[in-house]
């Protein structure tokens, strides 16, 4: 797998960021950040970013399922250093978009995460809405110049 462009290693191509503790527990035997660990973090950066998007998909009778989830290691995670994950829309379509992720630590990013979300409703798959996809245009991801 190809390493991601630069410009998705740079803290400023993300609309949003959050800050997550790592643990002791998420250690590996090599003393580094497990791959499960870093994968929880990204999740739940992800749905603090859904959040930051406005309502909840439940409010709505709907429901976003994860597709797709591409995750790349770029350098070695460590504690006790706290995880700051910096998300944005890197696509939207009719019924699905992803969400561009990337992970730092101490100001080095040392993963990224691409995850595709689909909309579901009780008949099947529903379009994305007006307002939704508004909050997302506004949280796109941006290459710096």
């Amino acid at each position: 797998m190809a390493k991601p462009e630069s410009w998705r290693l740079q803290p400023e191509a993300y609309r949003f960021v959050t800050s997550i503790d790592t643990r002791f527990q998420d250690l590996d035997t090599m003393g580094h950040i497990n791959n499960v660990a870093i994968s929880s973090m990204f999740e739940t950066a992800r749905i603090r970013f859904h959040h930051h998007l406005g309502r909840h998909p439940q409010e709505q009778g709907v429901r976003w399922l994860v597709a797709n989830v591409t995750l790349n290691f770029i350098e070695e995670a460590h504690f006790p250093y706290p995880f700051e994950i910096h998300c944005a829309i890197g696509h939207i379509g009719r019924t699905s978009w992803t969400i561009s992720s990337a992970g730092f630590q101490k100001g080095v990013c040392v993963a990224t995460a691409d995850t595709t979300v689909v909309t579901h409703g009780a008949e099947g798959r529903r379009l994305i809405d007006d307002t939704l996809r508004e909050a997302m245009e506004l949280n796109f991801l941006r290459k710096p110049e």
